[in-house]
């Protein structure tokens, strides 16, 4: 997982911008509007290129459950074109390996650095880790609230959803899940 660089087409949204001002009855040429396709076209450039950098795995003999939780995550619903946000919690059990912890969060963040759905967003996360690091397990429970929803109208502006990926004991192993659930406070 290096660096990739996303390229974008900064004219085409700046004209897409432009028109979609155009088609909710806005004007362009207003001047609170006029640096708006400008600014989107930053905003995507910096989104899309989040999270990168190398992922180095060390050896190591720990053997215990390895759990980050609370990791911010803003991402974008490839349905709506709307944010949503959340937190997501990492664990996995080594099997002789182990990853920088900052190195989690620079996962989830680049996963999430992209339109995606929620479901998916979770499954690339645990993917990711039980490929890389061949752990005996992998859980991944991302919380989340979606604009897309809130905005609507659809629940409350509070409604979360909540999406878990399991691997290998995690997803075996009922006890160990109910643990983990209960240390992330996820019941």
């Amino acid at each position: 997982m290096g660096a990739i660089v996303r390229t974008i087409d900064k004219e085409k949204i700046m004209v897409a911008t432009r028109m979609f001002l155009e088609a909710i009855g806005e004007d362009p040429e207003d001047e609170r509007l006029k640096r708006t396709p400008e600014r989107v076209v930053k905003f995507w450039e910096e989104f899309l290129n989040q999270g990168g950098g190398d992922i180095r795995v060390f050896e190591e003999k720990h053997n215990g459950l390895v759990v980050i939780k609370d990791i911010p995550f803003f991402s974008i619903c490839e349905h709506h074109l709307l944010p949503f946000y959340g937190t997501a919690a990492v664990g996995y059990i080594p099997r002789g390996k182990v990853i920088g912890l900052s190195k989690v969060v620079r996962i989830v963040t680049r996963f999430a650095s992209k339109p995606q759905l929620q479901e998916r967003l979770t499954d690339q996360i645990a993917d990711y880790l039980w490929n890389t690091l061949k752990p005996l397990g992998v859980i991944v429970v991302t919380k989340a609230l979606h604009f897309c929803m809130a905005m609507r109208r659809l629940g409350d502006q509070t409604t979360q959803t909540v999406v878990a990926a399991l691997r290998g004991k995690f997803y075996d192993d009922a006890a160990l899940r109910a643990e983990v659930y209960n240390l992330l406070k996820m019941r």
